[in-house]
């Protein structure tokens, strides 16, 4: 089934985001169609347009870490470092791996942004002695892997992937790669990001990406006539990937298999999808070559979703294109930005957890607030609930900024 010659597996999660602050919390929220969005209380939206967000709710970094290091750390990586610490612990990885053979890949679409505000501030207001000695640490995007390969001895591989919105989607595909080839055998991977600050929320809106409904629960619409933008999210998702025979050799609780990649790149347009969906197409192809699939198998998607009025329509094209019309139509497909918001380089990791926990139980979470499909996007998006449903092949849909496409695919562990 794989290309390469060891299989990869998923043995620990983590998760800090808009619906809950652990992978339980998340789950529930995301099967049971909870919306995370509400008004942005971050910063003073009186004169933006769009003052909606999905922030981590209540989120106090010193209920999780010493003072000394929040002072040192960008909200993105405090993110990042939360998920991983519970993916860490959960997977019982510690001690258990030659640290020489331990990776990290991080996907982070924007990085430090409100650390740049704030230094550039003081810049700005108070002359260049005022700017923090840590500003370029703190801000940089490929931090977050580094202080998580400082915290658990990975001395392998510590990288991040900053492909816009496939970003997370991307580190977790190479993640596994990384394995797969025999390089590393265990990586913490993933995706955070923390960009709800006001020169992100106002280079959005002024590029018309951003909703700028004042309802919460007619914001992020995806594939319904009425959406207008994206809803900003935050947060951060981890997991320990892990070669198979190492995992099953110590005992190790098994999510599922990662068991295909795909990542293309329109080569087209610095935002806009190409007209005919062709580098979100291959990417699913790949994918799903890569897992083998069959037309024998029940397919989730976990569509990039985004409630743009362009993104919805060409990912549908796409999705017709890889599994064929009468494929795609048997295809169930949700987006969970409908609750999430979009949570940008995080993306595609808390879309990974919802692909992995949809097969483990059996529970396609729903596209919530879906009312007036646009006839353009005609397929089953599991609108409003939840369904029930065996499913044998998950994939998670990831298209960002640039062109960059990902696809990811999971199954259960077979032996």
């Amino acid at each position: 089934m794989n290309e390469g010659n060891k299989r990869v597996v998923v043995t620990g999660m983590g998760a800090i985001t808009p619906v809950g602050k652990t992978v339980s919390e998340t789950w529930e929220a995301l099967r049971s169609g909870k919306n995370g969005i509400a008004p942005i209380t971050l910063f003073d939206t009186s004169e933006y347009k769009a003052k909606l967000g999905a922030q981590v709710k209540d989120f106090c970094a010193l209920d999780y870490m010493e003072r000394s290091e929040t002072l040192r750390t960008d909200r993105y990586t405090q993110f990042a470092l939360i998920a991983a610490q519970q993916a860490v612990a959960e997977s019982g990885i510690m001690g258990n791996v030659a640290p020489e053979r331990f990776g990290v890949y991080m996907g982070v679409g924007i990085g430090g942004i409100s650390t740049f505000e704030t230094e550039h501030t003081k810049l700005m207001e108070k002359g260049p002695r005022r700017v923090s000695s840590l500003f370029v640490p703190m801000m940089i995007p490929n931090m977050a892997a580094g202080m998580i390969a400082i915290k658990y001895d990975c001395r392998g591989s510590a990288m991040p992937a900053v492909t816009a919105c496939a970003s997370g989607s991307n580190a977790i595909g190479e993640a596994m790669r990384l394995i797969r080839h025999g390089y590393a055998d265990a990586v913490i991977t993933g995706g955070a990001e923390a960009a709800i600050c006001p020169s992100a929320v106002a280079g959005f809106v002024n590029m018309h990406a951003l909703s700028t409904a004042d309802d919460p629960d007619a914001a992020s619409l995806p594939f319904d006539s009425r959406r207008g933008g994206f809803v900003i999210g935050e947060g951060a998702v981890s997991l320990v990937l892990e070669e198979y025979g190492h995992a099953k050799a110590r005992g190790a609780k098994i999510y599922g298999e990662v068991c295909g990649y795909g990542s293309t790149c329109d080569a087209n347009h610095i935002t806009a999808p190409h007209p005919e969906a062709r580098g979100g197409a291959q990417a699913m192809m790949d994918a799903m070559r890569e897992a083998g699939y069959t037309d024998k198998d029940t397919v989730y998607i976990n569509a990039h979703g985004t409630g743009t009025p362009m993104n919805d329509k060409l990912e549908t094209m796409a999705i017709k294109k890889a599994l064929g019309e009468d494929g795609a139509r048997r295809a169930y497909i949700s987006s969970t930005k409908s609750m999430t918001g979009h949570m940008l380089g995080a993306a595609g990791a808390i879309e990974a957890l919802a692909c992995l926990m949809a097969l483990e139980e059996g529970i396609i979470p729903p596209t919530i607030n879906l009312r007036e499909p646009d006839p353009e996007c005609d397929l089953n998006y599991v609108p409003g609930n939840a369904v029930k449903r065996h499913i044998d092949l998950a994939l998670s849909n990831s298209l960002g900024f640039g062109g960059h496409n990902a696809c990811l695919a999971f199954r259960k562990v077979t032996e």
